[in-house]
């Protein structure tokens, strides 16, 4: 994954500091360990990035984590409808067991999605 370095690609598939992408943003790096699936650094150990840019920063990954959960949900019916030939209501089930499994990457995704509007790699940074 080193190639995607310096994108906004690789921040967001990692979860890396947006500025310097030298460490993650999350304190557990196992989403699925739910208690902690939201919890963030204060700040970036490296670079000294504030990840909390203001009170309530992260609502506004509310917006994005629908967009980033309609393409789970496209993506859980192409393969149970024409893949697997399943049923309307196989689909649906399928559709639905694939939002509850991926809910914690959806939530972070947007999270990874939504900070990375606001801030952009440095390279200085990085190597610093």
């Amino acid at each position: 994954m080193n190639f995607l370095r310096g994108t906004k690609l690789y921040s967001i598939i990692t979860g890396a500091c947006p500025v310097c992408q030298e460490e993650s943003m999350y304190k557990e790096s196992n989403p699925y360990k739910l208690h902690k699936t939201l919890k963030m650094e204060d700040r970036c150990s490296h670079c000294g990035t504030k990840y909390k840019i203001e009170p309530s920063f992260f609502y506004g990954a509310m917006y994005v984590s629908y967009p980033v959960g309609i393409g789970f949900a496209v993506a859980a019916f192409v393969i149970a409808n024409f893949i697997f030939k399943l049923s309307l209501l196989g689909t649906f089930f399928v559709i639905v067991g694939t939002m509850i499994a991926f809910m914690p990457i959806i939530m972070r995704l947007a999270r990874n999605i939504w900070i990375n509007f606001f801030m952009h790699y440095k390279k200085e940074q990085q190597s610093s």
